[in-house]
């Protein structure tokens, strides 16, 4: 696992890419890395251009933007298209294919997570959260633990249980598209036991 890492989600305003982060980067600071986060938008404060970066270090971090991406979420083709650019050899981009139609090259996966929260949940509000799980599996950064102390911790109580339910989602379906990527089945433990001991505990 390396000890430095430079993140971006990113889409368009209104897609939860705050909150997002703010999980990525509590998760972090649970797994002992310093974190530096920024958040930039366009002009119009729903439906615009967002993103947030994350730079996590186990060292001090010395400059606050990302130049060099790890990683990238692009919720939207216009982040897909202005972004990809960024992104390192031996990086990866996960898009949110509801939206995404283009898809750029190098190491990508696929997954509709818009769609998917709409047809999990009724609404597209947790499609950010779920793609925080996917990324989990596909980074295997930080312990489960680590995520699910970030979401008790940064996201409004209220919300917690649908989070939660969310992360697990898309934690599980990332990892059966790394078992697929490795030439392996999925783990039994995904078929018979979804749901990790950490996210059944009472809110």
């Amino acid at each position: 696992m390396k000890k430095y890492y430079e993140i971006r989600l990113s889409g368009a305003g209104g897609q939860g890419l705050g909150l997002a982060g703010r999980v990525f980067s509590e998760a972090a600071i649970e797994s002992d890395y310093n974190v530096c986060q920024t958040q930039s938008y366009g002009p119009e404060a729903r439906g615009g251009a967002s993103r947030t970066d994350i730079i996590i270090s186990k060292k001090k971090i010395l400059y606050p933007n990302c130049r060099n991406l790890d990683i990238l979420l692009a919720m939207n083709q216009e982040s897909a298209d202005k972004f990809s650019g960024s992104v390192i050899d031996g990086g990866f981009i996960l898009v949110d294919s509801t939206y995404v139609n283009q898809v750029p090259e190098g190491r990508v996966y696929e997954y509709s997570l818009t769609a998917r929260s709409i047809e999990e949940f009724k609404t597209p509000v947790a499609a950010n959260i779920i793609a925080v799980g996917m990324l989990a599996s596909l980074t295997r950064l930080f312990a489960l633990e680590d995520w699910v102390r970030a979401i008790k911790e940064r996201v409004p109580k209220r919300f917690i249980k649908m989070n939660l339910k969310a992360f697990e989602l898309g934690h599980k379906d990332g990892r059966e598209i790394l078992h697929i990527e490795e030439g392996r089945a999925p783990l039994a433990y995904d078929r018979k036991k979804p749901v990790h001991d950490s996210l059944k505990s009472d809110i």
